[in-house]
């Protein structure tokens, strides 16, 4: 059984080097512990200190963003024929010691997604407008997913072999949110252990401003759900056009059934129309969508074995 732990690194020279030390070099059922930092086009000598402390590094050629670095920080991992990974983060926020915990569950094959809830744990600190941001969207990532889940946005999860071959990341910002929802969607199962989590000493890379992080994160929420629920967006959103329209009609026509005359009632037709029609174009784009995401779910399996059959042939490949 072998363990990848992979470190999404941005400007980090100060910490990356404690962040490796502190990762447990043995831990029961696992057989073998490698580290992978993808450096995302630092400007400092974060690579160079990642490789001193004893890493295996890949380098960013520019600044590609949390999201490409974590997808390609997975796939690293695959290919290095890791059976678990570890993501975590480079800022020494969170307590590697606590990496046994953390893939525990996979080891027992209890779960295939494991994240490490900060508010299961001890929070050192958190900035009141973060914390709040923080419990938000994960009270809404329950709502959508329907999993009791605490901490959707935190940086320290683990991957089973398998949750990582079938995620796929489109976002071009952060994974936290599309992984869980991608990971609800493919019925993989999804857990929580409690996690420490430490003061940060400087400001944080990604979070420099708390609004435009919430306005993004938010369309990125959107946008995974409607791309894994069209039928229910679409078909909810033209229900409620559906409803206005009737809405407006209905006063027109009880006048009409009185007067035999639209008048003057003639712009509430008018609309009552346009939303009626809008409405059904509405619920046809979601069957559209239904259909588009179906044929996305068979290339993704197609994906999947695809990645995994050239895996297990480079496998292969290095015991020969």
């Amino acid at each position: 059984m072998k363990l990848v732990v992979t470190i999404p690194a941005f400007n980090e020279e100060k910490t990356i080097g404690e962040v490796i030390r502190g990762i447990p070099a043995k831990i029961p059922g696992v057989g073998s512990i490698e580290v992978l930092v993808v450096d995302d086009g630092s400007t400092d000598s974060t690579a160079q200190r990642a490789e001193k402390a004893g890493a295996r590094v890949l380098v960013n050629k520019a600044n590609c963003g949390l999201a490409f670095t974590f997808s390609r920080g997975m796939n690293g991992a695959l290919e290095m024929g890791a059976d678990i990974i570890v993501n975590t983060d480079a800022d020494n926020q969170y307590d590697q010691s606590q990496i046994p915990v953390l893939v525990r569950p996979i080891l027992e094959g209890k779960s295939d997604v494991v994240l490490g809830s900060r508010f299961l744990g001890k929070i050192e600190e958190m900035p009141l407008g973060k914390r709040l941001g923080n419990m938000a969207v994960s009270w809404l990532m329950r709502l959508l997913t329907g999993l009791p889940l605490t901490d959707t946005q935190t940086g320290f999860r683990a991957f089973s072999r398998e949750a990582a071959l079938h995620i796929n990341v489109l976002s071009d910002y952060t994974y936290t949110q599309e992984t869980v929802l991608e990971a609800a969607e493919k019925k993989l199962s999804v857990t929580e252990v409690p996690v420490d989590f430490r003061k940060r000493a400087d400001g944080s890379r990604l979070i420099s401003n708390i609004f435009v992080y919430a306005k993004r994160v938010g369309f990125t929420l959107i946008e995974t759900y409607i791309n894994y629920r069209p039928l229910k967006v679409f078909f909810a959103s033209g229900s409620l056009l559906l409803l206005a329209g009737a809405a407006f009609g209905l006063r027109v026509l009880v006048h009409y059934a009185r007067t035999g005359s639209v008048s003057p009632y003639l712009p509430s037709a008018v609309l009552s129309a346009l939303l009626l029609i809008f409405g059904f174009q509405v619920m046809v784009a979601g069957i559209t969508a239904e259909l588009i995401k179906r044929n996305r779910k068979i290339s993704e399996e197609r994906l999947y074995l695809e990645k995994r059959l050239i895996l297990e042939a480079r496998g292969k490949a290095r015991r020969f």
